[in-house]
C-alpha cells in the first residue's frame, strides 16, 4: 500500500510540474507579447475581452469582474461546467452552471483554472 501511495504522489508531481512548466511558457509568451508578466487574473481579464470583444477606454471594477466572470464560464465550458446560451442586448454572453463545480483547495482550484486557461489558449494555437 505504500508503494501504491508513493506513485500517486510522484505522479501528481510530475502532474503538477508539467502544468507549472506549461504555466510558465504562457506567462512568458503573454510577457512578450504585453511587456507585463500577467497573473492568473490578468489573464482571465483578458480572455473575457477577447470573448466579449469589450473595448472601452475605462473599465469599471464592476466591468473587470463580469469580463473575468466571462471568462471561467468561457474556459470551464470545455470540460462541461458551463452551456453558452447567448448574448443579451448589450452583447454579453450568457452562460448557464451544468456541472457542479468541483471542492478544491485554494491551491489546487488555482492549478483546476490554469489548467483550463492553458487549454483555451492552446484551443487558439497561441
Amino acid at each position: 500500500m505504500h508503494c501504491v501511495k508513493s506513485s500517486f504522489t510522484f505522479a501528481h508531481m510530475l502532474a503538477q510540474d508539467d502544468l507549472q512548466h506549461r504555466w510558465w511558457a504562457l506567462e512568458a509568451k503573454l510577457m512578450e507579447r504585453f511587456g507585463k508578466k500577467p497573473d492568473l487574473e490578468a489573464i482571465l481579464f483578458l480572455i473575457g475581452l477577447q470573448e466579449t470583444g469589450f473595448e472601452e477606454p475605462k473599465i469599471s471594477k464592476e466591468q473587470k469582474q463580469d469580463l473575468m466572470h466571462v471568462a471561467v464560464c468561457t474556459i470551464l465550458q470545455q470540460s462541461g461546467y458551463f452551456l453558452y446560451e447567448g448574448k443579451d442586448p448589450d452583447n454579453w454572453p450568457h452562460f448557464k452552471q451544468i456541472k457542479e463545480m468541483p471542492v478544491h483547495s485554494l491551491h489546487e482550484q488555482e492549478n483546476f483554472l490554469k489548467d483550463h486557461v492553458l487549454l483555451y489558449f492552446q484551443q487558439l494555437n497561441f
